[in-house]
Formats: C-alpha cells, sequence, structure tokens
C-alpha cells in the first residue's frame, strides 16, 4: 500500500461495495480488466474486515478506501501492460537475490546498499504502483505514475509524524515486493495498516501460490526490456513463505538478516503504530498490546517454519548478523559477492562507499520505542525464538 490519497469520498459500509471499487478503480486506469478472478475473495474478505475490525477516523477512512482504489486500479494497469506483451511468459528471471529476516532486521539498509550496483536491477515504488516495462530513468520524471507516487509520498511522510525516520522511503530507490504482492489481495500487506483480525485471521487459512504467481509475472513485464539484468528484490515476509518463494524462483539466491527479537519486534510495533495513528482513533494501548502479541508469535513462527526449508536450500542462502552489518557494512557485502555469483569492481565499491557516508545511521532518540509500550518484556520476546537466539548469538553483549 502506497501513501496518503483522499481523493475518493468512501462509502458507508464497505462490504458490498465491489462493483463501485472496480468502477473507481477502472476510470482511474481506462480499462476494466482486471484479469483472473483468484483476488475477489480476499478482497471480499478485507471489505467485510474494515467494516468490523478497526476503529476508523474520518480522515483514516477515506484514506483506507483510496488505499483499496490505488491498488486495484494498480493491478488493472499491470493486466492491460501485460495484455500488450504477449510473449512474458518467455522473459527468464535467473538467480534473483531476494533479501528477507525479520522486519526490522536492517534489511532495508543492505537493500538499498547493494541496489547501489548497476548490475541490478529493482523494484522502484512507483512501479509497483503502475506496473509497466522499466521505462529509461531519464524519462521517470515527466511520468504521471511517478509524479503522482512522489506526491502521495509527501502526503504520507507529512500526515504521520516521525514516519521518514522510522522508515525512510524515496521514489527513485528500490522499494518491497509487498506492493505487488498486495495487488491479489491475499497477503500479511492487508493485515498491518489497521486493525483487520477478521481479515488476518482468513488470510493465515490461505495459500498466497496465486499471489506469487502474479508477482513473478509482473517482474516479467517490469524486467522485459532488460530481461538478462538480475533482480534483487526486499521483503522481510518473503521469510514465513519460504517454500513458496523456492518454487516460484528455483534458483534464487536468499540473504537472511538476524538481529536479537528482542529489539526488532518492538520497532517494527512502534512503525506499525505509526501507521495506526493516522488511521485510526482510540484503543492505542490495546492496539499496540495486541500488535506487541501477535508480532512476537508471527516472528516466532516465521523462525521455525522456515528452519526445514533453509535446510533443504542451504547452499542458496546466507546469512547477515545485524550487528556485523552495523559495524562494517563493506565487510558484509565482500562477504556476499562470491555468494551471488558477482564481481565487485573498485568502481562500485566505492560508490557503495559513497553511499554508506552519505546515508549514516541518524542519531540514537529519532525512532525511540520499547518492549513494554507493547505488553511485553524483552525476556519474554526472547523465549518465544527457542534456540533462534543462541545459534545466530544474538543476546545483548
Amino acid at each position: 500500500m502506497l501513501g496518503v490519497d483522499e481523493r475518493f469520498p468512501p462509502p458507508d459500509r464497505f462490504a458490498g461495495s465491489s462493483d463501485e471499487l472496480h468502477a473507481l478503480a477502472a476510470r482511474q486506469v481506462g480499462s476494466a480488466d482486471f484479469g483472473a478472478d483468484d483476488y475477489r475473495l480476499g478482497l471480499r474478505v478485507l471489505l467485510e474486515s474494515m467494516d468490523y475490525d478497526p476503529h476508523f477516523s474520518k480522515r483514516g477512512r477515506t484514506i483506507a478506501w483510496g488505499n483499496l482504489v490505488n491498488t486495484l486500479a494498480s493491478r488493472a494497469h499491470a493486466v492491460r501492460a501485460m495484455k500488450q506483451k504477449p510473449a512474458l511468459g518467455q522473459v527468464q528471471i535467473a538467480r534473483p537475490v531476494v533479501i528477507t529476516g525479520l522486519h526490522r532486521t536492517g534489511t532495508t539498509a543492505l537493500h538499498k546498499l547493494l541496489s547501489v550496483d548497476p548490475q541490478f536491477q529493482g523494484l522502484q515504488g512507483w512501479l509497483t504502483a503502475a506496473p509497466m516495462p522499466r521505462p529509461p530513468r531519464a524519462e521517470w520524471g515527466t511520468n504521471p505514475a511517478f509524479r503522482r507516487y512522489v506526491e502521495q509520498l509527501e502526503a504520507r511522510f507529512e500526515a504521520a509524524s516521525g514516519m521518514r525516520a522510522a522508515h525512510a522511503m524515496a521514489a527513485t530507490e528500490v522499494d518491497e515486493c509487498g506492493g505487488i504482492l498486495c495487488q491479489n489481495f491475499v497477503s500479511i500487506i492487508w493485515t498491518v495498516a489497521w486493525s483487520a483480525a477478521s481479515y488476518d485471521a482468513w488470510w493465515q487459512t490461505q495459500s498466497e501460490a496465486p499471489s506469487y504467481a502474479y508477482f513473478r509475472r509482473t517482474l516479467q513485464l517490469i524486467s522485459c526490456h532488460e530481461p538478462e539484468k538480475r533482480w534483487l528484490l526486499k521483503h522481510p515476509p518473503h521469510l514465513a513463505q519460504l517454500a513458496l518463494l523456492f518454487a516460484t524462483f528455483p534458483d534464487a539466491r536468499v540473504i537472511q538478516t538476524h538481529r536479537d527479537p528482542a529489539k526488532s519486534i518492538p520497532s517494527l510495533c512502534s512503525l506499525l503504530m505509526k501507521n495506526h495513528s493516522l488511521m485510526e482513533v482510540g484503543r492505542e494501548t490495546q492496539r499496540a498490546h495486541m500488535l506487541g502479541y501477535r508480532e512476537t508469535g508471527r516472528a516466532a513462527k516465521a523462525i521455525r517454519d522456515a528452519e526445514p526449508v533453509r535446510q533443504a536450500h542451504r547452499h542458496q542462502i546466507i546469512d547477515v548478523l545485524h550487528g556485523d552489518f552495523h559495524r562494517d557494512p563493506m565487510a558484509v557485502v565482500r562477504r556476499l559477492y562470491p555468494f551471488m555469483g558477482l564481481d565487485l569492481s573498485p568502481d562500485i565499491e566505492a560508490a557503495m562507499t559513497q553511499h554508506i557516508a552519505a546515508t549514516a545511521i541518524p542519531p540514537e532518540g529519532s525512532h525511540l520505542y520499547s518492549a513494554r509500550e507493547f505488553g511485553l518484556a524483552e525476556d519474554e520476546i526472547r523465549e518465544q525464538f527457542g534456540g533462534y537466539i543462541d545459534r545466530f548469538d544474538l543476546r545483548p553483549k
């Protein structure tokens, strides 16, 4: 999901508003073709949940509806572009590099650092909002989809105090795979921007295989002009879908990041609560505590479920500790390049060193949080992860 968009007045009830939603999205794109119907049940469940679970503010209700319109419009945009490229199935996605791990373990910083290398292509946020064959970079500034994305992103930062410090984003930089996966409406993305317990419970019973199939087709679309370029992708929730990720991209190279969950989970909850403040009113303490319980359990399950897949693909996965990357990012990068099967040239290394200097971690205090805010003690969080903490030596020194 993107930023703030308040152009579309929401209906009195979300349930039963699917036809209106499709009409608005079709009008925005100029196409009423949304492709296969495998997204419709998830959308219907989400709409029902939006009447039941969140305590939307008036503005939050409008923003949520705008997010649905824009996401469905993104899907129509992608489907139309796909039909204009009938040979997409022949576009190869060879050995994509995929960064995953628990949220707030350094995935974003590593992703942006590696994306400095022009050997890679990535998913810029504006291309997730309007999937198309990637235009030349010199043309982005005049592209209406790019300009609209910039406006929405700035509106999001203005509306949610502290969001930029918590999770910096820029229209020209690489972004997460979730912006595409959510367009099939069976995605964890729809569980985090506002209270969505009913949808969340349904989503946990579903396979995301259709969403990953749509994701692959969209990558083929975006890269069809440069299919030989290696994809560099990043999405923490891939960790919980690791078997499906390898089924979709059998020769993927996966970088898994690790950090003390007692630090990463409160950081994630703090970020999610900044989103919630934009959308909901009331129940702040209860929402914070439920987020803490849910995200701790969800993260611990993802670690458990991923382990047998890691063992089956041990030569395709490499581990990066948050502390190591924080201390010496270039040492980590030098270790990654042989694993990825790429050469790290002196020019690329110099560009990465410059990027590190230009994006130094902001002073402590720019994003403050504690486990207690989310109903938990740090030891309670660590207990749920069993031997994972000790296996990767993640306890505080």
